[in-house]
Formats: structure tokens, C-alpha cells, sequence
């Protein structure tokens, strides 16, 4: 009799310290894996070239972006609706990874008639933007418009008090998420504060995916 208690003491302990040695393992794993991003995009979509001018006058292509992640947004400076609550969740972003040469963040104009290089450089003065990290990007409307349609698969959203630009108007509140190969990882609502929160937590994660393919 004592000694199936025994048995079974040794089993029970045996079995507790199997778990034990099973969970650590897990957690281990779990914290050093990367989370998998989607790809988003039909077939093997990725963002086409492209030549803007930053709000220093400067011209930034899709080579200044190769091999970095970066974050896309549509705005204009004039705008009443969302875009100032976006810029203000993009100044978050911003601040999150200042300083990380890795990471970008592309502000496009929809409005470049009125968005001249001047009037990006004041308003991006507004939000403490170094335009080596932080651009706003004006140029050819058809080239930004074309760019936000059908490279990051953005689309229009309402917005009240928005004037029709030109007959041709794209306003959205999405950030778009790109990582180092020109491949979209993700599309996020700039205005919701909980989302921009998920898109930084998917940015530290993404560079780690981005380090590991790199070594």
C-alpha cells in the first residue's frame, strides 16, 4: 500500500515538474518569437517607386525607405476633420522610435496646390519633425493619389466640412504600416488611440522579424 502512495506521490511530483519545465519553455518561446504580420495586398504586392519633396525642399524616393519600416499617411495641412487627431497619434509613432535610423514615417499631402514645400515645413514644425525621420510629402497630385490607391491601398473616407479637391479627393484615416522590402503589414485607424497603440506594438515586433532577416 505504501508503496503505490509512493508511486503515485512520485508521478504527481513528476508530472508538476513537467508542467513546470513545459510552461517555462513556452514563455521563453513565446516572448523571443516575433508576431507574424499578414502580407496585405493580391499575389506579391509591393510599393512601387516614387520621387517626393520633403518639406526641406529635399527628394525622397523609394530608395530612402529600402531596407527600413515605415508609416504611411494622407493628410493635408489645411484640414479641419481628422487630421489634426491623426498627426497628434502620428506625433506618438513618432516619438515611440525618434532616433531609430530603421524607421520612417511618410506624410503625404492630398492637397499639394496649397501644400508647398513652405507650407509642410510649418506645419511640420508643429509636431517637432526631423525630416530625416519624419517627411512631408508634397509633389504631383496624380503620383501622391496614385501612390495612396493602388501601392498602399488606401480609399476615401467621409469627413464633414471637407471641400472636394480638383474633382478628385482621396481623405482617409489610415496608417499603412511597410516593412523593409516594400511589402504592407498592416492598415491601422490614425484617429483611434488604441489602434495606433496595437500599430507601434506591431512596429518593435516587425523590426525584431527585420533584425533576425538581416544577421
Amino acid at each position: 500500500m505504501q508503496k503505490k502512495k509512493f508511486t503515485a506521490y512520485f508521478l504527481l511530483v513528476f508530472f508538476i515538474l513537467l508542467a513546470a519545465v513545459f510552461l517555462g519553455y513556452y514563455y521563453k518561446v513565446s516572448r523571443e518569437t516575433p508576431k507574424t504580420l499578414p502580407y496585405i495586398g493580391e499575389g506579391d504586392h509591393v510599393i512601387r517607386s516614387f520621387s517626393f519633396t520633403n518639406q526641406d525642399g529635399k527628394t525622397i524616393t523609394n530608395a530612402d525607405v529600402k531596407g527600413k519600416i515605415y508609416v504611411v499617411e494622407y493628410f493635408f495641412t489645411t484640414c479641419k476633420g481628422i487630421c489634426p487627431k491623426m498627426n497628434e497619434n502620428m506625433t506618438k509613432v513618432y516619438q515611440a522610435f525618434k532616433g531609430n535610423k530603421n524607421v520612417m514615417i511618410l506624410s503625404h499631402t492630398v492637397d499639394p496646390k496649397k501644400d508647398t514645400v513652405a507650407a509642410m515645413k510649418e506645419y511640420s514644425e508643429r509636431f517637432g519633425a526631423n525630416a530625416d525621420q519624419w517627411e512631408f510629402l508634397t509633389g504631383d497630385k496624380k503620383e501622391l493619389y496614385d501612390m495612396a490607391r493602388y501601392s498602399y491601398l488606401v480609399t476615401a473616407v467621409d469627413d464633414t466640412g471637407v471641400v472636394d479637391i480638383a474633382a478628385d479627393f482621396i481623405h482617409t484615416e489610415k496608417f499603412v504600416l511597410v516593412d523593409g522590402t516594400g511589402h504592407i503589414r498592416g492598415q491601422y485607424d490614425g484617429t483611434d488611440k488604441g489602434q495606433v497603440q496595437q500599430l507601434i506594438g506591431d512596429m518593435q515586433e516587425l523590426l525584431k522579424d527585420e533584425n533576425l532577416h538581416n544577421q
